[in-house]
């Protein structure tokens, strides 16, 4: 029997349970997908998006904005190295990333006013002043990525949003979601189990480990041998039993959450971009074998497939193992320590990416965003770390229908404050609209009728557009 076909029971009830739980969030609402209004595919640049998230807080002037003569409590331990562009310089310890700034334009200037990791504004441009926490999903903008979903073509199968290795782990935050838009425009999520070696010592922030693991859709184990055909049947027995069952007062949108459910277990390229097989010990070598190497390869993948909107994330599982000193790129402390490990596996894993991208001729397609939920402090702090500061960060921008070899924006001698260019997360959000050829001025409503600007008021950001 072929692996690739089988579908398991666990599978099949969680898309069921989906499907019921997607119905009852969206009854009574009516919501336009699929408007060919947002879209302008004539001035589109690039077909898809790889959106590549650094959880907890990335020190910008540790890696694309260092300051080499600032004093030594500011400027930190590492030193600039040249590019492959005149004047750019970034972290000694990205080297291979070094080659690619051909490619880039570079954004030293990016602030918000949200509350301290709050993702939301990375994701769909809205700074709430509050942490994310304090905040009620179904009352948020949506993602970039679920507003995808949202204006994808009626009647295509294949997702246009997909989250991996699911939306920022095991802390439930809301950035990635659908918001008021309802689960129904939500990223199809791909589950993983961390993996450790054997031996490794979770417990030392200041020697960091790499959380292995896939993610999966599926088991991939013949749980009850539900296969596609068997599914398929169950499909067909589901529509012929709901004119005449229980199931015929329940709203539209259930059955539209049984079609999407029904779709995703019977796509044969969306489940072939999840074959383990597909991970072999070259690929495992070039990404680095950890959960966020493996899930930018999936990557890869998806968009090849047509998936437009993926993301690509690097969050903690400190909650994981109790005591597991594991929290993302929240370097309140060994900031750099920690850097020394994650840099160079971060300068891995982007430039594989890159490399797989160009060499399959999907690069030209395809932008690449990475970025972070905010940077860290100018100085050094007691513990040798950086703590929380939104007011200047930076974030890249790569591939279709970007200028590269672009510097866009400045920051103070400290890496503080703005100087030149600064921009907010909401323009980000406005320039990968822009390139993707949706307006981002694209009207949507939440639930009481209001009307939102898809990028929150945002603008396109000229400067880096090719």
């Amino acid at each position: 029997m072929n692996d690739q076909r089988c579908l398991g029971r666990r599978e099949f009830l969680q898309a069921a349970a989906l499907s019921s739980a997607g119905a009852s969030v969206l009854s009574g609402r009516s919501l336009q997908a699929g408007s060919t209004n947002a879209i302008r595919q004539s001035s589109a640049k690039a077909k898809n998006v790889i959106f590549m998230f650094l959880h907890g807080g990335a020190p910008s002037q540790d890696m694309f904005d260092m300051k080499p003569e600032a004093p030594s409590q500011i400027r930190g331990e590492f030193q600039p190295i040249a590019t492959n562009v005149p004047g750019i310089q970034i972290c000694e310890h990205l080297p291979r990333m070094a080659r690619w700034m051909d490619r880039a334009a570079v954004l030293r200037a990016v602030h918000h006013k949200a509350g301290c990791h709050n993702e939301i504004p990375s994701f769909s441009g809205y700074e709430s002043p509050t942490g994310m926490q304090e905040l009620n999903d179904q009352h948020l903008p949506p993602s970039m990525g679920s507003v995808c979903e949202y204006l994808k073509p009626a009647g295509q199968r294949l997702p246009a949003y997909v989250s991996l290795p699911n939306p920022l782990g095991y802390l439930g935050e809301t950035g990635p979601s659908a918001g008021f838009l309802g689960q129904r425009y939500a990223p199809m999520q791909a589950g993983a189990v961390p993996e450790f070696d054997t031996g490794a010592n979770l417990f030392k922030r200041d020697e960091p480990i790499l959380v292995k693991g896939v993610p999966r859709i599926n088991d991939s184990r013949l749980i009850d041998g539900v296969t596609a055909d068997r599914l398929g049947g169950r499909r067909s027995l589901l529509t012929q039993l709901q004119p005449h069952g229980p199931l015929a007062a329940v709203p539209v949108q259930y059955s539209q959450f049984q079609n999407t459910a029904f779709d995703v277990l019977a796509t044969p390229q969306l489940r072939d971009c999840f074959d383990s097989r597909h991970i072999d010990a070259r690929v495992k070598e070039r990404y680095g074998n950890s959960m966020f190497g493996n899930s930018a390869f999936i990557a890869t993948k998806l968009v090849a497939s047509g998936v437009k909107f993926v993301n690509v994330i690097w969050t903690w599982y400190n909650v994981v193992v109790s005591g597991f000193q594991d929290f993302g790129w929240d370097t309140h402390e060994h900031n750099f320590p920690i850097l020394k490990r994650y840099l160079p596996h971060l300068d891995q894993v982007y430039s594989s990416m890159m490399e797989d991208l160009e060499q399959a001729g999907l690069l030209d397609e395809t932008l690449v965003v990475l970025t972070s939920d905010f940077g860290r402090t100018p100085g050094v702090n007691a513990t040798a770390g950086r703590d929380h500061w939104m007011h200047c960060y930076s974030t890249i921008l790569s591939g279709a229908g970007i200028r590269g070899g672009t510097i866009h924006g400045s920051s103070d001698s400290q890496a503080a404050w703005p100087v030149d260019g600064p921009v907010r997360p909401a323009d980000i959000c406005a320039t990968i609209y822009d390139r993707l050829g949706i307006d981002p001025d694209t009207i949507i409503h939440d639930r009481l009728n209001r009307p939102h600007k898809i990028a929150q008021g945002g603008e396109p950001i000229e400067r880096i557009l090719a």
